[in-house]
């Protein structure tokens, strides 16, 4: 039977990081899939628990978390819906949080289980660095992954942002309109040469599989090809037709995986098992 426990961590700055495991009951000791929400996402987005039930029934582990700055809280968990939060969100605060579910992973089944990670969007940048620099992953599988984290605004807004310390980003769904504080672009500028993502993949020595819809208007397929000059070890896969989130949206309200995402799930499966 397929089953999903929940389970809570401390964050980074102390928030809370809330996440899932589903998992065939039949099967304990499978192997692991942690996968990443991107920017505005989160662990329950969408076909993301769908996509969970297929790896599962796969024979995988699969693990998804909220980032502790994405703005999803506990009481409205299909939401961004805490502003101040989502604000004040790094991308080494992300980093602190994906350290902290990998230690939970290998305290919780041991170090010699095997994990690998998909990230999406943002999170397949994040996936690349923590990839990059962490032991503990043995495959990597980034879906419309950014290939610089400064992508996700414009250079012109920069001056003005550092003047009034706060842009604002909007919400393509809801069309709220939704805070960054000037602290996300300090922490990019701090540490420019730890968050440079295309430094991190040349640095990759474990199977990748880069994933990319062509199209997508979020993150275009030049990105994905970047990535993959960026390694020639990577495995760039194309999916014909395929926007940002491979034809799923929020909410997602049937009971099978779209079809581009499950094509998507299909090649991700096939890698895993090579």
């Amino acid at each position: 039977m397929i089953t999903q426990n929940d389970f809570s961590l401390s964050g980074s700055d102390g928030k809370l990081i809330i996440g899932d495991i589903t998992f065939d009951d039949k099967n304990p000791n499978t192997p692991i899939v942690l996968f990443i929400h991107g920017f505005k996402g989160f662990k329950d987005w969408g076909a993301h628990n769908l996509v969970a039930r297929y790896f599962a029934a796969n024979g995988y582990r699969y693990i998804k978390f909220n980032l502790s700055h994405s703005g999803v809280s506990t009481d409205h968990p299909n939401d961004v819906n805490d502003l101040e939060t989502f604000a004040n969100n790094t991308f080494s605060r992300e980093l602190f949080d994906i350290n902290a579910v990998l230690d939970f992973i290998e305290k919780s089944y041991g170090r010699q289980i095997e994990v690998n990670v998909i990230g999406h969007s943002r999170g397949g940048g994040l996936a690349i660095i923590e990839a990059a620099n962490d032991l503990r992953i043995n495959k990597l599988i980034t879906w419309s992954a950014i290939s610089s984290f400064n992508s996700l605004w414009k250079k012109e807004q920069e001056a003005e942002w550092k003047t009034t310390g706060k842009i604002y980003v909007t919400n393509a769904r809801t069309k709220e309109q939704m805070p960054l504080n000037v602290n996300l672009l300090n922490d990019f500028e701090e540490n420019a040469e730890t968050l440079n993502i295309i430094e991190a993949a040349k640095r990759i020595n474990i199977p990748w599989l880069i994933v990319q819809g062509d199209d997508d208007v979020n993150v275009p397929f030049d990105n994905a090809q970047k990535l993959a000059d960026a390694n020639p070890n990577s495995k760039l896969i194309k999916i014909e037709g395929a926007n940002h989130v491979y034809g799923a949206s929020q909410p997602y309200e049937k009971e099978t995986i779209p079809p581009l995402l499950f094509k998507v799930c299909e090649k991700v499966l096939t890698f895993l098992g090579e």
